[in-house]
């Protein structure tokens, strides 16, 4: 499926992690260790994996990354933000991909298909509470901390500087 993206959609998803072939070669990612990030016990409990912290460190090493430690300091609000704008982004590249028809088909699709809390209404109209212009910002800050993988779209660019809703004019607002 990796390849399959990359082939389709280029540079958007390129940008591959280390940490699973580094696991997988030192056999900690598979059914029969019960073993991954976390170590599972016979009766689907499960505790974290003490050894996570030497594979990240070796998969930060072949990839040629350094420790951040800006990084580690991050609130928890900048960690939801650091994992969920590039979806915002990725989304608003649907829409101007015209993948889908209107953005609140997006934001049904977060909640009945990722998990997105409901009573946040859905990735598109939680991205609107908080401005495409904060969240433009913050991507494109962290493309030229982090690289591309942050670069906002056209889509949320050209929102964030006319300082319109993602959705667009005449959608309707979330329901959910």
């Amino acid at each position: 499926m990796k390849i399959q993206l990359s082939k389709n959609f280029g540079e958007r998803f390129n940008v591959l992690s280390k940490l699973i072939s580094v696991m997988q070669e030192n056999i900690q990612a598979d059914e029969t260790t019960r073993k991954g990030f976390y170590i599972y016990d016979g009766e689907s409990k499960f505790t974290p994996n003490p050894d996570i912290k030497m594979y990240v460190n070796e998969a930060r090493s072949i990839s040629g990354l350094s420790i951040d430690y800006e990084l580690m300091q991050l609130s928890d609000e900048e960690i939801v933000e650091m994992i969920l704008f590039p979806v915002v982004n990725e989304a608003c590249c649907v829409l101007e991909d015209k993948i889908v028809v209107k953005a609140s088909d997006l934001d049904v699709a977060s909640v009945t298909g990722m998990g997105f809390p409901e009573y946040r209404g859905g990735i598109i109209f939680w991205a609107d509470t908080l401005g495409p212009k904060y969240i433009c910002s913050k991507l494109g800050k962290w493309s030229k901390t982090y690289g591309p993988f942050f670069k906002p779209c056209a889509y949320l660019a050209e929102r964030a500087s006319k300082r319109e809703s993602l959705g667009g004019e005449g959608q309707a607002k979330s329901q959910l």
